[in-house]
């Protein structure tokens, strides 16, 4: 099982980053802080999921480096591909969302797939790629300065909802 954590933490950005966006610079030094790594009370770390709030900046005497605290959340990176939907399952063009085509005794109800929706599913594939930092290449000194690199997910989960009670869980609970 996998959640969603927010915590506070205060980061220490070196003088040489101000250059950087601030966003940019705190989410490289938390992912090198806590991405792939076991937290107290909270568990495997696996990426950063989003910086919810920044507080002021501030410098200490005799150190150069701005302190920022901040609240994060870890982790977002879930696909569940059309294939591993509720079936029979289509894509409603108008609504740009999946529509679930569930049949009763009735006759057919559409029930929508919204953004946003908590969901329920299981965990069939995972893959992890290591996006520690590193050096440039010889390579990328003659690429145009241009291109920007591919980011990926450090961490990624394919899921799927085609099982009985799996799916959104308004779906499933009782009014």
């Amino acid at each position: 099982m996998f959640v969603l954590v927010e915590m506070v933490d205060t980061v220490r950005i070196p003088p040489w980053q101000f250059e950087r966006k601030l966003n940019d610079s705190i989410a490289e030094e938390l992912n090198k802080k806590l991405a792939n790594k076991v937290v107290y009370n909270v568990g495997l770390c696996i990426c950063l999921f989003d910086i919810t709030r920044l507080e002021d900046a501030y410098v200490f005497p005799g150190d150069g480096a701005s302190h920022t605290k901040v609240s994060l959340g870890f982790f977002d990176d879930i696909l569940i591909p059309p294939e591993s939907l509720q079936q029979p399952a289509k894509f409603d063009e108008a609504e740009q969302v999946w529509v679930w085509e569930y049949e009763t005794e009735e006759g057919a109800h559409d029930l929508y797939m919204d953004t946003g929706e908590e969901i329920r599913f299981r965990v069939v594939d995972e893959s992890f790629v290591d996006t520690s930092p590193t050096g440039p290449s010889s390579a990328d000194a003659t690429t145009s300065s241009e291109e920007l690199p591919k980011k990926e997910a450090p961490y990624t989960l394919v899921g799927s909802i085609s099982e009985p009670g799996l799916g959104l869980l308004s779906w499933w609970t009782s009014n």
